[in-house]
């Protein structure tokens, strides 16, 4: 994972050590991801939804853009229980930035694996950091990525 340092600056954690907290952010950044994986592997709509801020902002990676938990939850409650896949589904965070010491502009590497075939998208997650700790996604577009044989 590589981690880009934000133009501003950032304020420590309580006992001023502004490198573990950016350390602990990071951690909770790559769980939110794990999540996602796990959602999606599983099929699990509640899993995945909980997620979202609720204002949060999702462009499928066909282009459909859903504003809203609301809008997001029907979407993902029709579509994710349906979806078919034989295989294997990875994500894995390959970059973050920090605009802000609690808004982080995330690029994931998503796989599916199957016999015979493999897909790739390049999802790109803003996510804010909640005043309870947790870190949300709030804006996020998901993106296939083309590849010489297609």
């Amino acid at each position: 994972m590589t981690t880009t340092e934000p133009t501003t600056t950032h304020s420590a954690d309580a006992d001023g050590d502004a490198g573990s907290a950016r350390t602990a952010d990071l951690a909770a950044i790559e769980r939110v991801v794990a999540v996602v994986e796990h959602s999606q592997r599983h099929k699990d709509p509640e899993e995945f939804l909980a997620l979202f801020h609720p204002d949060a902002v999702w462009t499928t990676a066909h282009g459909k853009v859903l504003i809203g938990l609301d809008a997001i939850a029907a979407f993902t409650r029709k579509v994710l229980p349906a979806a078919e896949w034989d295989g294997e589904v990875t994500y894995e965070v390959v970059h973050t930035l920090f605009v802000r010491p609690d808004v982080a502009a995330v690029k994931v590497r998503q796989r599916y694996v199957s016999p015979g075939a493999e897909s790739e998208g390049a999802p790109l997650y803003v996510m804010a950091r909640q005043d309870d700790g947790r870190w949300l996604l709030a804006a996020c577009q998901n993106t296939g990525v083309v590849t010489a044989d297609h």
